[in-house]
């Protein structure tokens, strides 16, 4: 047990290089072991591309006859925009698979297919790393909504900013590039136009060199301005807005390639829940939200938030805006609790990471 463990965690570790590029897929590493050597691995490394099973196979080459197959997740058993991996599986004689995680997909029937075909079969080794590695492919194949992420960067008395609206920059250049490596691996990143409007942010990855996001501002009656940085790649911006747009600027926007998306207003705000599934059927399978207080208690109060990263730095700004408006709390005890919490620390900063 203590082998399969060592090796779905190299099996794990693999998979995560694909981080970025694989949505909707999920991340997936394989790896091929005969007589306590590594004869093939690979991993998915592109939406569109061979799997990580063909490409350990490839590796492996007749090494991989009476070999144990290490995959993260629940090998494919149908064919989508490659053939089954079970079919290269059974041909190629592997002996065992061990998979971390099964796949909820429900064309994916790789555990059951294998054993069907007389091949010795485990599942549930590492569960928990394999399930993280892979939440938000598990949610979005669940629900058909993205995976939500709510990040926060404040100051030690939960300020976002100064009484004059300075944020820049609350945290340090370390904990920033970290939040540049989340915006590579997520699809998207969301704003209220009330951020674009203070800070007009580019909300890409340079920091470091990843893929820029799809950008989505919350827009409820289109106050963005033509010549605002988020527009500068008008076919990766997602504006949301209401019927209370004027359908000119609807109009001239979608002229420019800007997909509007119009959900219906909730006392005059965007509808979050509403706008999850719209975000969900344009294949928008996780997503990071990096706005104002309004937007955060929005997403706290429309339960659409998954995961929460708060980065707090070591600095007191007193009178200032605060980082989540309210949430209608008047008891402590009905404050938001999170579950799973981790902390670490991030150049000069504390992370804390937990779930809703």
């Amino acid at each position: 047990m203590i082998s399969h463990k060592k090796y779905m965690d190299l099996a794990i570790k693999l998979a995560e290089k694909g981080k970025g590029s694989v949505s909707p897929n999920p991340l997936v590493g394989c790896i091929i072991v005969k007589r306590g050597r590594i004869v093939g691995k690979g991993y998915h490394r592109k939406y569109g591309e061979e799997h990580a099973e063909i490409m350990a196979l490839k590796a492996a080459g007749k090494k991989a006859a009476n070999a144990t197959m290490y995959c993260s997740l629940e090998p494919c058993s149908h064919w989508g925009k490659t053939p089954p991996c079970t079919e290269s599986i059974v041909e190629a004689g592997v002996r065992e698979v061990v998979i971390g995680i099964e796949d909820p997909n429900p064309l994916v029937d790789g555990f059951r297919e294998l054993k069907f075909r007389g091949i010795k079969t485990k599942i549930g080794i590492l569960k928990e790393k394999a399930r993280k590695l892979n939440e938000a492919y598990l949610k979005y194949m669940k629900t058909k909504k993205p995976f939500v992420i709510l990040k926060v960067a404040m100051s030690l008395d939960g300020k976002i900013a100064t009484s004059t609206g300075d944020s820049k920059y609350i945290t340090s250049r370390e904990a920033r590039k970290f939040v540049h490596e989340i915006r590579n691996e997520v699809d998207a990143v969301m704003v209220g136009i009330n951020t674009v409007l203070r800070d007009n942010p580019k909300l890409d990855s340079r920091l470091v060199k990843g893929k820029n996001p799809i950008k989505v501002v919350v827009d409820s009656t289109l106050k963005m301005p033509e010549n605002s940085e988020v527009l500068k790649d008008p076919l990766k911006v997602i504006i949301a807005t209401t019927n209370k747009a004027p359908k000119k600027k609807i109009d001239a926007l979608h002229h420019k390639g800007i997909n509007v998306i119009v959900v219906k207003g909730r006392q005059d705000m965007v509808d979050l829940s509403e706008l999850m599934r719209e975000l969900g059927k344009n294949q928008v399978a996780s997503i990071m939200i990096e706005g104002g207080s309004h937007l955060n208690a929005s997403a706290i109060k429309d339960k659409v938030v998954d995961k929460v990263l708060i980065f707090t730095a070591p600095k007191i700004i007193g009178n200032g805006l605060g980082a989540i408006s309210s949430l209608g709390i008047t008891k402590v005890d009905k404050a938001v609790k999170l579950k799973n919490i981790t902390t670490r620390k991030i150049g000069k900063d504390m992370l804390v990471e937990g779930y809703l």
